[in-house]
């Protein structure tokens, strides 16, 4: 982003990494690529992303968002979203005759998976996540008698076990790290043998962003969060940059929400963006306050992403059938850039 040294020493610190990570960049695609194949309408269970912007788009291109699958005609071509469906939703399609194409984010795919094996095990499986959230619903549709929900730290006390020996915890990907943590240990004082799943349950994007936060909030009289209002992502980095010392902290969906009373005396503004968020709306906010004075621009980065999701198998071999090739991701590297690091491997347990 151009930068100008600004007279009066205002800057905006711009967090990297921020904004889409590779299941969203996956799922967006795999509507972009289904309009462009099969033509409109395709339809979506549910936003396919927690981004107003990006469904907005989306549904001028075509695309038809319904709430549930019984909305979409018989036969038709739906969308599953990002946050992953239930089984349940899978037979209702098939039921359907609709033709899907399921781009859950394959590290909520890999909790649904650690959630059939708790329970196969007979594991009593404690959900660390927001009930109503999609992602939340999907994973708990795998094994319903099996799975409770924990909101947080105030459900803790209310849960109740049939073996205080056979319980494992599993968690919604979008958490903050830290809350997730504070809630692992109050339950294992509970339950001494609780069980770990077998690797990190909060996504690396999301584990990624929250790092960049910490490092840019002790530095910035006002965090400005750019995400919608029902991505848990990013309403955890509001509360994160807060809690790692930001002097205050606020979310936008769009520049124009932008409140100039919130800058009043402050000079160092920090920025970051959500992992559903396209990176014309973080820029559209760091213009409007380049427009209050705040000309210098510097990025604060942690480590820089290299993570790559392949289309859903069978979009993918229709893209294949008429000749395309369906290249990921979108973004090029820079010529000349060396290797970056990946952080989608997710090994080991985030409580150590």
């Amino acid at each position: 982003m151009p930068s100008e040294p600004s007279p009066d020493g205002k800057r905006i610190l711009v967090a990297t990494p921020r904004g889409y990570c590779a299941g969203v960049d996956r799922a967006v695609d795999a509507v972009e690529k289904a309009l462009e194949l099969y033509g409109a309408p395709v339809y979506v269970r549910k936003e396919i992303v927690h981004n107003k912007f990006v469904v907005e788009t989306l549904t001028k291109r075509g695309a038809i968002f319904v709430e549930e699958t019984d909305e979409v005609p018989e036969g038709e071509r739906v969308v599953f979203s990002a946050h992953g469906v239930s089984p349940a939703v899978h037979q209702e399609a098939a039921a359907r005759h609709l033709q899907t194409i399921d781009a859950t984010c394959p590290l909520v795919t890999k909790v649904h998976k650690q959630a059939v094996r708790f329970a196969d095990g007979d594991y009593d499986i404690l959900l660390i996540g927001h009930d109503g959230h999609e992602e939340v619903e999907g994973t708990q549709g795998e094994a319903p008698e099996h799975i409770q929900i924990v909101n947080g730290p105030q459900d803790v006390d209310k849960v109740v076990v049939r073996d205080p020996d056979r319980v494992a915890w599993i968690s919604q990907t979008t958490l903050s790290v830290d809350e997730t943590m504070e809630i692992v240990h109050m339950l294992r004082e509970r339950f001494p043998n609780l069980v770990d799943p077998p690797s990190d349950n909060i996504c690396y994007a999301t584990q990624n962003r929250q790092v960049a936060v910490k490092k840019m909030a002790p530095q910035s009289d006002v965090v400005i969060t750019v995400g919608s209002a029902n991505s848990s992502n990013s309403v955890r980095l509001m509360e994160v940059a807060l809690e790692a010392g930001a002097g205050a902290s606020y979310r936008v969906d769009k520049a124009d929400e932008l409140q100039p009373e919130w800058f009043e005396g402050a000079t160092t503004i920090g920025v970051t963006s959500g992992a559903s968020v396209p990176e014309i709306l973080v820029r559209d906010v760091v213009d409007a306050l380049k427009e209050q004075g705040y000309t210098e621009v510097v990025p604060v980065t942690t480590v820089e992403e290299d993570v790559q999701f392949s289309l859903p198998k069978n979009l993918r071999g229709d893209l294949k059938a008429v000749g395309v090739e369906p290249d990921r991701p979108h973004r090029a590297r820079p010529a000349g850039e060396k290797g970056r690091v990946s952080n989608a491997r997710g090994t080991g347990n985030i409580v150590k």
